[in-house]
């Protein structure tokens, strides 16, 4: 092959992850998703970035995520259409009275639990909605609520492997089963969380000390529709189904099977339930998983596998550190959130964390509270924070850059420097 051909092909896959990414933020129809992704890994896949065997590497280690990915999504589709949300959130408007601590208290705790169990996707695309309605129709601001469910949407999503696909992703270079996974996050999390609600807390004081006005007439938000013939009793049972998929997610972690196995039966009996109850017909059930979506995350997979063996590749190679001292895990957590920031948390999570395997469990850790909490720091450094400004421009109260990283830039350093704090004390 010419020299020159050989160079002009090397960059093949970086257009691909370009357009991937792209794609991602545009979120078109699932069809052209799905186009998108299989023509982006092909031209990856024909420059030579990739051989068939590479590929099929990806693809086992991707293909559970996805299935995961796609199981979690029906999971939480049904349960907003069960009302879970909506009654959520009025259980904490109705704590909140219009006081606009309690209120921001309580949807904090109600984030941080809906991404611990449902992912981060659910918090800021089923959830944030409601709870920003909540507010305006408390006559309070709907700023602390937003930003604090796009906050735990990123960093509560550090204690469970199951809470981002991050961590799913990461789990297979980890010598740690689900429930060492969480013994390990655990006190991590619970710092951070400190951190991020006295921030908050600081950042909205003059939010949180306006009292309540006459409520609106109309909230802000149009949550998921909630079907007359299901009852508050009825609803107790997508919940009861969460909570038996939780302690599953448990014993397959112990017997080292993958999660989809129980994220996949639990979206199998809500459906179903769902059905009984002319909630869902067959057409949301498939708009709810998302494939388009699946398949261009395994795309990028395959992409990311290309770049790892490229210039890129050997540039964050040569910017880890070689050991796992508190300098070091700092730095690598800073190479993780600068890197969600320039591919997304999702695409650096694929690149870097193969490369930290070697240093040890602590290492990969590090990374994540990078990629978790970090991916926070910037537009791109989450889909959930892009899912979040389109959320918000729904509800007419779509953020400027400045808006979000008032809040970004002073919460994110905090919170990591805090979160690796702790990680190089206990370990």
């Amino acid at each position: 092959m010419q020299p020159h051909l050989a160079a002009s092909l090397e960059w093949v896959p970086v257009v691909a992850l370009v357009v991937l990414l792209a794609t991602a933020v545009g979120h078109p129809r699932g069809r052209i998703e799905a186009v998108v992704a299989v023509a982006a890994a092909g031209a990856t896949m024909a420059a030579g970035g990739l051989d068939w065997v590479g590929v099929r590497g990806v693809v086992e280690h991707l293909g559970p995520v996805v299935l995961f990915l796609v199981t979690i999504l029906v999971v939480g589709d049904v349960c907003a259409k069960a009302g879970v949300f909506v009654r959520a959130a009025g259980v904490v408007a109705r704590w909140g009275k219009g006081r606009p601590v309690v209120l921001m208290s309580g949807v904090f705790l109600l984030a941080a639990l809906v991404t611990v169990v449902l992912s981060l996707d659910a918090t800021v695309v089923l959830l944030m909605p409601v709870v920003v309605g909540a507010a305006v129709a408390s006559g309070l601001s709907p700023w602390p609520n937003a930003h604090t469910s796009l906050r735990m949407a990123n960093s509560a999503s550090l204690l469970l492997p199951v809470s981002n696909l991050t961590n799913l992703l990461a789990l297979h270079h980890l010598r740690l089963s689900f429930a060492g996974f969480v013994a390990a996050m655990a006190p991590v999390l619970a710092v951070v969380l400190l951190v991020e609600y006295a921030a908050l807390r600081w950042l909205f004081r003059a939010d949180l000390r306006t009292s309540a006005v006459e409520p609106v007439a109309e909230p802000v938000a149009e949550p998921e529709p909630v079907a007359e013939s299901v009852s508050d009793q009825e609803t107790g049972f997508p919940i009861v189904v969460v909570g038996v998929m939780l302690a599953g997610f448990v014993v397959v972690g112990q017997l080292d099977w993958h999660p989809f196995w129980v994220s996949g039966a639990a979206a199998v009996v809500l459906v179903a339930w769902a059905r009984t109850r002319a909630l869902v017909v067959g057409r949301d059930v498939l708009g709810a998983a998302h494939p388009g979506f699946a398949v261009l995350v395994l795309a990028l997979g395959i992409v990311v596998a290309a770049l790892a063996d490229g210039a890129l590749g050997d540039l964050v190679r040569h910017a880890l550190p070689g050991s796992t001292s508190y300098a070091g895990l700092l730095l690598i957590s800073l190479v993780a959130t600068l890197l969600s920031a320039l591919v997304t948390n999702l695409s650096a999570t694929l690149l870097l964390v193969p490369m930290l395997e070697p240093l040890g469990t602590v290492a990969v850790l590090a990374a994540l509270l990078g990629l978790n909490i970090g991916s926070g720091l910037t537009w791109t450094g989450s889909l959930a924070n892009l899912l979040w400004r389109r959320g918000l421009k729904r509800l007419d109260l779509a953020p400027t850059t400045w808006h979000f990283h008032r809040v970004s830039l002073v919460v994110t350093p905090l919170s990591l420097v805090a979160g690796v704090t702790v990680l190089a004390l206990l370990h």
